[in-house]
């Protein structure tokens, strides 16, 4: 399960944040360390310090320009944020994500992603509207901003105790090759699909969005749409534009 869960930093500015992540991560068994945009070096000697012996995951992050890209095949991605800004999103705690971890992790295909935002200013709108949920850190109101590391190790712990949890349990049967989640990927491919469909219909204005394409992205994120489902789906699509087409 541990192996299926990646960290992704957002435009991390400092390099000892990455090495204290990194250290985080390897103290709860976790190995996969994605770096989105960074505004610093990754290797120095403060990230090598900070790591303490978790350097060689500073050596193998993978960088990516874009959210989008970090996440890819994940079928589950957690934005780590006090509150969406601008519309309301599914939340979780610290424990109610880990408990959701191990029938998220069922299969070989299964990837979760928690997103961190940067140290001045977290995440945007825009990437808090790309992850299924939210998870919020309930710190004291009075002093509530936590060190990203500390965030991380947060919830890495929370993870390692899900997977503690499970080590005796019977595991689940695996779900057919249809039933399995779509990845981000293939729900970014959608959604695109899916504006440029109801602009052709004259349904969606660009011009005055009202948060129509946020509000769709919140409905099919918490519908959480298997690949069969997401067939019949991109099908509807299709046939709409067809139609569309000969009117």
């Amino acid at each position: 399960m541990l192996e299926r869960i990646r960290i992704v930093l957002i435009g991390t500015s400092h390099p000892g944040n990455i090495g204290g992540v990194a250290r985080a991560m390897h103290n709860m068994g976790l190995a996969d360390l994605a770096l989105v945009a960074p505004r610093c070096e990754i290797i120095t000697q403060d990230s090598i310090s900070r790591a303490s012996g978790a350097d060689h995951l500073l050596h193998q992050a993978s960088v990516h320009a874009t959210l989008e890209e970090a996440v890819a095949d994940c079928t589950l991605a957690v934005g780590a944020s006090a509150r969406s800004r601008t519309l309301p999103w599914p939340m979780l705690s610290p424990r109610e994500l880990a408990d959701r971890l191990p029938g998220e992790c069922q299969t070989p295909d299964s990837r979760v992603a928690l997103v961190f935002g940067r140290e001045d200013s977290g995440l945007t709108n825009a990437e808090l509207q790309r992850c299924h949920a939210h998870v919020h850190i309930p710190t004291n109101v009075d002093f509530s901003s936590l060190n990203l590391a500390a965030a991380v190790q947060v919830l890495a712990y929370e993870c390692r105790m899900a997977w503690l949890s499970q080590q005796d349990a019977v595991p689940a049967s695996a779900p057919d090759a249809d039933d399995e989640l779509v990845p981000h990927e293939e729900l970014e491919r959608y959604f695109e699909h899916l504006e440029r469909t109801l602009i052709a219909i004259e349904f969606h204005d660009p011009a005055q969005p009202r948060q129509l394409m946020a509000r769709l992205r919140r409905l099919y994120l918490r519908a959480r749409p298997e690949k069969m489902e997401m067939n019949i789906l991109r099908g509807i699509l299709s046939a709409t534009e067809k139609a569309a087409g000969k009117r």
